[in-house]
């Protein structure tokens, strides 16, 4: 190769490197404040990463987020929310409806995106899922005839069902649909059932009150208040020789019998859209939110076992998860 020829392929990489360079040092960089009830990551927020990953997001290069951790303490989520505002986020996401509803109650304007939250119209986060308007949108967890699928589950597994206690947190916003869907769903199934709303440090007195009652199973509401108490109320409902079904498959790796769901992994993937779409422009109430397709039956056939209980093996083959 003759020198100039050499000189002057040199001299075009090098410029090619520095043109490079500096796009990449002019990249906008991105802050997304990341509130949540949760003490914690949680396959939600996992999924949330991949998302962002996926999308050519890269923490530290053109992407920060900073997360605000309530450790199931509402009463800090207004303080963690006027923090991240401080900190000049460009958007907030979250997978608590109380976090939300806080972070609009102190900026009305800047976007919101959901990564797995119940029940968004009922709580006036939406108008509905195909125009949310607002600054919300997002990823839900609502879905039709899930509390019939959970009550169903059950009917195969415990033979005779007909009382059916429910364990909800008094005081959070998606508990009424909860409530309202679960009996909707009892009633043609003839199943009585029993419902007790409490705070999350009055678990114990609750499965007092259950055991009264002498239930024939139980339904364990997912929030982020309770899941601190994961492993209690699997070890509390095994005690008591109840039959426990789930939202969520973490209550199922800790003892629960049976989970049944949307993938929050998934969910949490797919939010990752909605940060993209609005980082690069588009007004969060222009995209409809979206209803979960994927969802995860776990199944625990060691709780099974010690509840004297057999699962169908045509409902363990349709597990997605089976802990043995």
């Amino acid at each position: 190769m003759r020198r100039r020829e050499f000189i002057t392929i040199v001299g075009s990489a090098a410029a090619a490197w520095s043109l490079a360079a500096r796009a990449q040092q002019s990249e906008k960089m991105h802050r997304i404040g990341y509130l949540t009830l949760l003490s914690g990551p949680s396959r939600s927020t996992e999924g949330f990463q991949r998302g962002l990953s996926q999308l050519g997001y890269v923490e530290g290069q053109n992407v920060i987020i900073l997360y605000r951790w309530a450790a199931g303490r509402k009463d800090r989520l207004a303080d963690l929310a006027k923090e991240l505002l401080q900190l000049k986020v460009d958007l907030f996401a979250s997978q608590s409806t109380e976090a939300i509803i806080a972070i609009r109650s102190i900026n009305e304007t800047i976007p919101i995106v959901m990564t797995s939250v119940s029940d968004p119209i009922g709580n006036k986060l939406i108008a509905s899922f195909a125009r949310p308007g607002g600054n919300t949108t997002g990823m839900t967890l609502s879905s039709t005839d899930l509390a019939t699928k959970r009550l169903s589950l059950l009917t195969e597994v415990v033979p005779n069902l007909s009382r059916v206690a429910v364990l909800v947190e008094r005081n959070h916003p998606p508990t009424a649909a909860m409530i309202k869907e679960t009996r909707e769903a009892a009633g043609p199934m003839r199943i009585e059932l029993q419902i007790l709303e409490v705070p999350p440090e009055q678990i114990r007195d609750a499965f007092k009150s259950i055991e009264r009652a002498r239930p024939d199973a139980l339904i364990v509401q997912q929030t982020a208040s309770f899941d601190g108490h994961i492993k209690e109320m699997a070890d509390l409902a095994l005690d008591a020789r109840l039959p426990s079904v789930h939202e969520n498959h973490e209550y199922v790796r800790a003892g629960g019998l049976i989970a049944y769901g949307p993938d929050l992994f998934a969910l949490g993937q797919r939010s990752a859209y909605y940060v993209d779409r609005i980082l690069k422009g588009t007004n969060p109430a222009d995209l409809p939110v979206e209803q979960p397709t994927k969802f995860v039956l776990a199944l625990n056939l060691k709780s099974a076992n010690a509840l004297g209980l057999t699962v169908p093996p045509a409902l363990l083959a349709t597990a997605d998860e089976v802990i043995e």
